[in-house]
């Protein structure tokens, strides 16, 4: 591909947009509520309202594919565009001034199962799947937990059996985002039993239409069913759809959880997104708080924060961007994101005070409360703070590792110590 400049680009970019997407307005540019990018992160919605949604997210991918904006630093040979990272930025900056349909549909897809298959599958797949994935065609979903395995992914039980050129799934995953409307499905399985756990696992590119693949929903005390739990019934996987070498999916597995934390901990909120400066400053000027010194050394408190958090995942991104695969390191920026949201949500309910926790109509109150009440889901999704702090600590400071319970004590001796 040839060079373009940033100037370049930006005014491609410019255009694009101005052709295809009308301009926010102000009043878009700072609420959060009906309206808001950033709601389907903390709120439910019914699986017709969900679908009306995601048909028109994929025709804003398509429609930007095809005008080579779908995959900017991706390699030519699938798709992408081999811009830099820059670029991806600044075309996400120039977005965010227009209307466009919500991308959250595709963020497990791109963020995590993507990479995953570009590191880790064979050519003839990587062709199959990941210009489709760019472009919007196919959602992908990620099937890793277990009801026995959770954090300790390593503990997952679906089985996976070969049979000539195929391999024979069975088995149960749970919390699966997004299973009900994906195409395909990055899945963990236990191909030997024989070997300790970590090393007994292979990654597989599963068909989630496939038969034996039963799909059930989560009903959630919201009402709403965005999580799943999925079986596998005898499925069929064919050996070219292997992700990485036979047992060593603890590998493969480790790219996807990294990518994961990555794109959580430097999307919508780890880049400002959610707590996009203008918009809290907006706020403050709503309420007659913007000449207020305290308020204001708390709001650039969040802002640097965050900045800080966006920093720090360039870095890692242009690691990745180079060929290495991510580090521990990106459990740093996990942490940061939920530290920021956290930060974020005191922020913003010390300004409202009463107004975020009653519906009284007003601009910029109530609708918050879906941001105070989803934040606290973010520390366990992608893996729990707890987890991330014991991943920093052994594997990038260096710290001993934490001491286990001895499971050769009886429970009342150990209560003694």
């Amino acid at each position: 591909m040839a060079d373009i400049t940033l100037d370049e680009f930006r005014d491609e970019v410019t255009a694009f947009l101005e052709a295809n997407a009308p301009r926010r307005t102000a009043e878009q540019a700072f609420r959060w509520g009906e309206g808001s990018d950033d709601v389907s992160l903390f709120e439910e919605v019914d699986r017709e309202a969900e679908k009306v949604l995601l048909d028109q997210a994929k025709a804003w991918r398509a429609t930007r594919y095809d005008a080579g904006l779908g995959w900017i630093s991706g390699p030519a040979e699938y798709g992408g565009r081999e811009l830099s990272g820059a670029h991806e930025r600044l075309y996400a900056s120039l977005e965010s001034r227009y209307q466009t349909p919500n991308m959250n549909f595709f963020g497990i897809g791109l963020g995590m199962v993507a990479p995953t298959i570009l590191a880790h599958a064979v050519p003839e797949v990587r062709r199959a799947y990941l210009p489709g994935l760019y472009r919007g065609d196919i959602v992908a979903c990620q099937l890793f937990s277990e009801p026995g395995a959770g954090s300790d992914l390593a503990g997952l039980q679906t089985r996976a059996e070969r049979d000539g050129d195929e391999w024979i799934l069975n088995g149960q995953k749970v919390w699966t985002s997004g299973a009900h409307y994906s195409q395909i499905g990055e899945i963990i399985c236990r191909t030997d039993p024989d070997q300790p756990k970590h090393r007994g696992l292979t990654g597989f590119v599963v068909d989630m239409h496939a038969p034996g693949v039963e799909v059930r929903p989560l009903r959630q005390m919201t009402g709403g069913a965005s999580f799943n739990e999925v079986f596998f019934t005898d499925v069929r996987v064919p050996d070219n759809h292997r992700l990485g070498d036979v047992n060593n999916g603890w590998a493969v597995a480790l790219t996807t959880l990294m990518n994961e934390r990555a794109s959580i901990g430097g999307g919508a909120g780890g880049g400002m997104g959610l707590a996009n400066i203008t918009r809290l400053a907006e706020m403050l000027r709503h309420f007659g708080l913007a000449d207020d010194p305290v308020t204001r050394q708390e709001l650039m408190k969040v802002y640097t924060g965050f900045q800080v958090a966006k920093y720090t995942n360039q870095r890692a991104m242009a690691r990745i961007k180079r060929g290495q695969l991510p580090g521990p390191e990106m459990s740093i920026g996990k942490l940061s994101l939920t530290n920021n949201l956290k930060a974020t949500t005191e922020f913003v309910a010390t300004v409202l005070g009463p107004r975020i926790t009653a519906d009284t109509g007003e601009w910029g109150t109530y609708a918050w409360s879906k941001m105070l009440l989803g934040v606290p889901g973010m520390r366990v999704a992608g893996g729990t703070d707890e987890v991330m702090k014991n991943i920093v600590g052994e594997r990038v400071l260096g710290l001993p590792k934490e001491p286990g319970i001895d499971s050769t004590s009886p429970f009342r001796d150990l209560a003694k110590n």
